[in-house]
């Protein structure tokens, strides 16, 4: 155990100086984690090998971040400064979510009309298309400390794209279950996957608020945020691990909810204090996620990678774009925000891969088709994620959100 722990942070440590000889060539440090976590992963040098990945405290240790960098986008979601917004943010999720289900899911369609491939495969891949992966968009906004109206409107869009990301794709998932098997998830289970987390985040977040509406100083607030970080990932692990076993509950979720809750109860002058104290250690957790999301992508598969790729690519991109960009026009957002929004949803591997993984099991029954899906997405994943990092820091710099790297 030692041995693995000290290989993995060998790799953060060198996923860190890759990164920063990214922004010496005017590319966001997120590219070099990402192509570190790839080739000193599984399919690669194995330095970090599929044994490390299977360890659970290994498993620990992602759920910890996945809450803690939950915490920065929960801690966006404050009523004062979302009122204004919130009609325009929920309208805005919605075309740019529901437009890209229905572009991928209509390009898909069209093809396997041709192919004599099932129709309802199609939504399978809208519906894996949908969700944003919003790490590595949050690392270029604390990477390049960004700021104005894309990124006010990236992050809490960020939370609701994930809530229409699991609603649908578990919609589908259940409907192609019946379909493939007869069997299915229950309807009433996305709820639980939606609300669930939010519940448990609410349960934590509303006592820390008290002890840090009472706490002062760094070590106060760090101790009580920190805890409470810790308690809110052990009662999701708690659920995940004995109540649930075909899926999991999303941690970044939680970690959202419980940063709402405090960050609703204190002073904006605390709450800014608060994400100071925080920033290090969100920067660190960052690091780990976005390593994490490339060790899974094995650099192969852009040889093989076919048709139905670059189509997955081109119709997700498609849809992102122009459906925020209709959805902030309809509302009256900001121009740089209907020009320029779409470019920062662009990020989508780490979501997709565990869609992925979750299709492939309720079709189980039909490999041909596991085959397709698998080959698609995974190829898409390790193809899109470089461009979209590109796509997306180039949407803040358009925007004159971030500054131009001389």
């Amino acid at each position: 155990m030692v041995i693995h722990i000290l290989r993995w942070i060998i790799v953060l440590v060198l996923a860190f100086l890759v990164g920063r000889l990214m922004t010496k060539i005017k590319m966001p440090s997120i590219l070099g984690w990402l192509i570190v976590g790839m080739l000193f992963g599984p399919h690669a040098i194995k330095m970090i090998s599929q044994n490390i990945l299977d360890t659970d405290w290994y498993k620990t240790v992602i759920m910890w971040m996945q809450c803690a960098f939950g915490v920065m986008l929960g801690s966006e979601l404050v009523w004062s400064k979302l009122k204004h917004s919130g009609k325009a943010l929920v309208i805005t999720t919605l075309t740019q979510s529901l437009v890209t289900f229905i572009v991928v899911s209509l390009a898909f369609g069209i093809i396997f009309c041709f192919t004599k491939t099932p129709i309802y495969l199609a939504f399978v891949f809208g519906g894996i298309a949908l969700a944003t992966a919003p790490a590595p968009a949050l690392s270029i906004v604390n990477e390049f400390d960004a700021k104005g109206a894309v990124t006010d409107t990236l992050l809490p869009m960020t939370v609701l794209d994930d809530i229409v990301g699991i609603a649908v794709f578990f919609l589908v998932n259940s409907l192609i279950a019946r379909e493939v098997s007869g069997g299915s998830i229950p309807l009433y289970m996305i709820l639980v996957m939606i609300f669930l987390p939010i519940l448990i985040g609410v349960v934590v977040g509303f006592p820390a608020g008290c002890l840090l509406k009472k706490s002062s100083g760094r070590t106060q607030n760090l101790t009580v945020l920190l805890c409470g970080i810790t308690v809110t990932m052990m009662i999701g692990w708690f659920f995940n691990t004995y109540l649930f076993s075909d899926f999991a509950l999303n941690y970044m979720l939680m970690g959202v909810s419980f940063a709402a809750v405090f960050s609703n109860m204190v002073t904006l002058e605390q709450l800014d204090m608060i994400n100071s104290y925080f920033s290090p250690i969100l920067s660190i957790a960052l690091l780990v996620a976005i390593v994490d999301l490339g060790t899974p992508l094995d650099y192969h598969l852009i040889l093989g990678s076919g048709l139905y790729t670059f189509i997955y690519i081109l119709a997700r991109a498609f849809g992102k774009y122009f459906g925020a960009r209709s959805g902030a026009k309809f509302t009256h957002m900001p121009d740089t925000v209907q020009k320029y929004l779409g470019l920062t949803l662009l990020p989508h591997s780490g979501v997709s891969l565990v869609f992925t993984g979750i299709i492939c099991s309720t079709l189980a029954s039909a490999p041909e088709m596991v085959q397709i899906v698998q080959g698609t997405i995974a190829a898409a994943a390790i193809i899109n994620e470089f461009i979209a990092v590109i796509a997306a820091k180039k949407g803040f710099e358009l925007a004159g959100e971030i500054k131009r790297i001389s």
